[in-house]
């Protein structure tokens, strides 16, 4: 989606979330440059006004970990498999037939579909975790990072920042066979996959729009030694590092064979862990592993909806809470593209383990909305931090990136102002998002998106081509 020229603007809802709670009569004014210039009383703003009557304004949401491809498969999963148990690793040979089917054109039609939904349910920015690098056979396109760039080419036609985590796949695991579903994924030679990385970020100009990380993908997948050679590259080109960790028993098993410790373990003893480090999933965790990522400033990104989609298991938030582990969300397999039910689904998940409710309310605070401002944290200002997105608060000097509810949607409507943020991360429904700006510029207008019917059209007909 091309930019446009911008100029300064005044956008002024009903209501307007701030750190104290929702405010009346404020304006978000933007510069022209698509960074927010402060937050004014409509009497004191000296622009264009674009007026939201019976409007809630809230930061964009930052989706911290998707694989956008993977929404061809949507529905096509959800059966049992003959004469077998069910779990993680027969949806993953499912996910591989699908894989196997996509040209870079076709991966562009699914990702523009994934960023589509993104875009209409409120986010602004997203964290790519992609790893579709080669052709059906494993050759190389001449091009190494020709895929890459077709999703990072569909985010920017619906409007929407991405952080291409370009992931390091180096096996199918610990003493396990080449698995031929997964020649598409592989760069064995670490130089190799640094030096697409490196070619991949000077390709994107690592601009606001566009930006790279690194992203080896397991402890399985990646020896030591190669994770170890993306680290140190990591940290001295300042790029953020995301990892599936301790998502199945079986990768702690495995992990546990190979080097004597857990993946957590693992990592800290290896220096990996750090301010730049998120771990996705990071489900079956010990306690003194938990704390082990608090002290060293790692997050994690937790996916429930997925992850009760899987059956992986359930994130022990209120522990990674207790112990300074800062959380973000992720849509990971796009089952359903709903950051904020991701957000309900954290306490969710943690109410039906331990039969009590509120799990995740901060302690030490006893305010009303203490517990769904942490979720919605969790889904604006820390997906943010785990991507580098420049996004996810509505400061001065931040950029422009937010969505607006309707607040007469059924889902919300009659809310009291103390209880509408509680309101809005328990119950809203996607379709009360009506508005998407993303740097100043509109992207959903009126809960529509203009290349919405266009991107609709191709998907039906990709997926028509894929499964007929």
């Amino acid at each position: 989606m091309t930019n446009v020229s911008q100029q300064k603007k005044a956008w002024l809802p009903e209501l307007l979330l701030t750190g104290n709670g929702f405010a009346r009569g404020l304006a978000l004014v933007t510069d022209d440059q698509g960074k927010i210039s402060g937050l004014l009383p409509e009497a004191e703003v000296a622009c264009e006004i674009v007026r939201l009557p019976h409007r809630a304004l809230l930061p964009g949401l930052n989706n911290a970990h998707s694989h956008a491809f993977q929404r061809v498969i949507r529905g096509r999963t959800e059966y049992r498999t003959p004469n077998q148990r069910d779990t993680f690793w027969t949806w993953r040979d499912l996910m591989y037939s699908a894989a196997q089917r996509l040209s870079p054109e076709d991966v562009y039609d699914a990702s523009r579909m994934a960023f589509l939904e993104m875009a209409l349910g409120g986010i602004t920015a997203v964290g790519e975790f992609h790893y579709l690098h080669h052709a059906p056979d494993g050759a190389a396109y001449a091009d190494p990072n020709l895929v890459a760039k077709e999703v990072v080419r569909a985010a920017g036609d619906v409007g929407l920042r991405i952080a291409l985590l370009r992931v390091a796949y180096a096996r199918s695991g610990y003493r396990q066979e080449p698995n031929p579903r997964q020649v598409r994924f592989i760069e064995r030679d670490p130089q190799i996959y640094l030096q697409r990385l490196d070619q991949l970020r000077t390709d994107l100009g690592q601009t606001a729009q566009a930006w790279a990380g690194a992203a080896p993908h397991s402890v399985r997948a990646v020896p030591l030694d190669f994770l170890q050679e993306v680290d140190r590259y990591a940290r001295a080109q300042q790029l953020v590092v995301h990892m599936h960790l301790a998502e199945q028993p079986a990768e702690v098993s495995f992990c546990i064979q190979e080097y004597g410790r857990s993946p957590v373990a693992l990592l800290e003893t290896e220096g990996i862990l750090g301010d730049h480090f998120t771990g996705v999933h990071a489900i079956h965790c010990t306690l003194k592993a938990i704390r082990t990522m608090g002290a060293a400033g790692a997050m994690v990104c937790a996916c429930p909806t997925t992850e009760r989609n899987l059956g992986d298991g359930v994130v022990q938030a209120d522990q990674y809470f207790n112990a300074g582990v800062r959380l973000a969300f992720g849509t990971d397999s796009h089952a359903q593209i709903d950051l904020l039910e991701d957000a309900r689904e954290l306490e969710y998940h943690l109410r039906l383990q331990k039969l009590e409710r509120a799990v995740l309310a901060p302690a030490e605070e006893d305010l009303r909305a203490a517990l769904a401002a942490r979720l919605f944290q969790c889904a604006t200002a820390g997906g943010a931090a785990s991507i580098g997105a420049p996004g996810g608060e509505l400061e001065a000097g931040r950029t422009a990136d937010f969505f607006t509810v309707d607040l007469r949607d059924p889902t919300i409507a009659g809310a009291p102002v103390d209880d509408l943020l509680t309101t809005i991360v328990f119950s809203l429904s996607r379709v009360a998002v009506r508005d998407v700006v993303v740097g100043g510029q509109p992207r959903v207008i009126e809960g529509r998106h203009p290349a919405q019917e266009e991107i609709v059209n191709c998907f039906e007909a990709l997926q028509t081509r894929l499964w007929s």
